[in-house]
């Protein structure tokens, strides 16, 4: 009798709890940047072409990225709090409005969907809001400051303290509270941020639906700064990319899904969440080969990122990053390879 009721009781037992950090997903790679001049491009490339071919793509509009099943974007923003700063050259009137500017290399490789952050946001929110039951999208910040005067662009604006509190209360006025996952969700009454990821403290996917959380996409030196003298990342809106012994650690960028296949495996074992790519400066759609976009793939990585939603079709070649079936989030091969497949945002 006791064996029976042992088995009644297991049959009937609910599945694991889906959390996060249990979803595979797939994204785009500075998801705004549209085609670099071809005057400019030839210009780089007779100087060097090394380059020049690595900034050869493009992506098409934020809002079809995601109507196509990216559920991870990559903005680079550029601190302009003035405004004015990065129009030299340029007609965009955009340019000369104060708040932060989403370009990849300011006066070189300047072309984007949304020059301006709050644009980027509020196409993010306004399809976020037409689709409510959206698997959770990771929005990748990179704070740029690059010099880029020597290549004949515009040195960017340098981060400070004071630039990560205003690119903090940017995020805030598109994102309210509901529409954002922060560190303090995560953390909750646990003494740091890596113990509440350790606890597997992560939201259940069903109250992360139709939500985004932020990660700085930084070396130590960036994330000092935006962390502050903060034991975690107590009132910030951004995760940070850190090692996994920091009391801040939750998100890790770990962009070799071949050279650290077994750092990735540990990480999203222990239970924090993993961007990786499945291709970088066009090799692989160029040539065709999908090592990498396989190893990423199947590496346990939370979002993969590339920049080939769709084929380039100058190369000749079919690469591309698709998940299985069309889906737009799927169970993590590494978490969650009890739900199989499935299709996260078809499911009831």
């Amino acid at each position: 009798m006791l064996l029976l009721l042992a088995l009644a009781a297991g049959a009937s037992a609910a599945p694991p709890v889906l959390r996060i950090n249990d979803v595979l997903a797939v994204g785009t790679h500075n998801s705004y940047k549209l085609p670099m001049p071809q005057a400019r491009l030839q210009a780089l490339a007779s100087q060097q072409p090394g380059m020049a071919q690595a900034l050869d793509y493009a992506h098409r509009p934020l809002v079809e990225q995601l109507q196509h099943g990216a559920r991870q974007i990559e903005l680079d923003v550029n601190f302009d709090p003035q405004g004015g700063h990065y129009a030299a050259g340029s007609a965009d009137p955009d340019l000369q409005r104060p708040g932060f500017k989403v370009l990849h290399m300011p006066g070189l490789d300047n072309a984007s969907s949304c020059t301006r952050l709050l644009q980027c946001l509020r196409q993010l929110r306004a399809w976020s809001d037409a689709h409510p039951r959206h698997a959770p999208i990771l929005l990748l910040v990179n704070a740029k400051d690059d010099q880029n005067a020597r290549l004949g662009g515009i040195d960017a604006l340098r981060f400070d303290a004071a630039a990560f509190d205003a690119l903090d209360a940017e995020i805030r006025t598109v994102l309210g509270p509901e529409k954002l996952i922060v560190p303090d969700d995560v953390q909750a009454a646990y003494p740091t941020l890596r113990e509440a990821v350790l606890a597997g403290n992560w939201p259940a996917l069903e109250q992360a639906r139709g939500r985004f959380l932020f990660a700085l996409d930084e070396g130590p030196e960036k994330v000092a700064l935006y962390r502050g003298d903060r034991r975690s990342l107590q009132g910030r809106v951004l995760f940070v990319n850190t090692d996994a012994d920091s009391p801040a650690a939750a998100y890790m960028t770990l962009n070799d899904p071949i050279g650290q296949a077994g750092q990735i495996r540990r990480a999203v074992q222990q239970g924090f969440i993993v961007r990786t790519r499945a291709d970088a400066e066009t090799r692989e759609a160029r040539t065709g080969d999908t090592r990498r976009r396989e190893a990423a793939l199947t590496s346990g990585a939370q979002y993969v990122s590339t920049d080939y939603l769709w084929p380039d079709p100058r190369f000749g070649t079919d690469y591309q990053v698709p998940l299985p079936q069309g889906a737009a989030a799927t169970c993590n091969p590494v978490r969650a390879g009890h739900c199989g497949m499935a299709d996260l945002e078809a499911l009831p």
